[in-house]
């Protein structure tokens, strides 16, 4: 049976983003399947502009690797978008965190400006059997 999870907040719904930035860390050690959904939920934007958001991984929620573990597509409308995030094969990392970058173009402000949020939540163990056999 699949057990509902709480989901944890990499960026806090409501966000505005005009310039890169990073959430908070995200502890993930004590989950039991290491494998989660995340989604990015955009509810406000402005045109020619685009958003890239990494999401990062640490062993110790204070040296975070150089390179990104998963990103979302780039995107520039409102919406939403789910990405898978398998950490089942890297047992030293503890935390997560999104980290994104902002660019805009054309006329107008050359200022971007995105709100949005990224959330987190485990698959639960049934789901995850389904991915072995798959």
């Amino acid at each position: 049976m699949t057990t509902a999870i709480a989901e944890s907040i990499l960026v806090p719904p409501g966000t505005v983003a005009t310039a890169k930035g990073d959430g908070p860390a995200v502890e993930v050690s004590n989950t039991s399947t290491r494998v989660f959904l995340a989604t990015l939920t955009i509810t406000q934007i402005i045109e020619q502009e685009s958003l890239d958001v990494s999401i990062f991984a640490s062993a110790d929620g204070a040296v975070w690797d150089a390179k990104s573990i998963a990103a979302f597509r780039q995107e520039f409308y409102a919406g939403e978008t789910p990405l898978l995030v398998d950490l089942r094969e890297n047992l030293s990392v503890k935390f997560l965190r999104a980290h994104w970058e902002v660019a805009r173009w054309g006329r107008g402000t050359e200022t971007p400006m995105f709100e949005f949020g990224v959330t987190v939540k485990e698959v639960p163990a049934d789901i995850v059997k389904e991915l072995k056999t798959a």
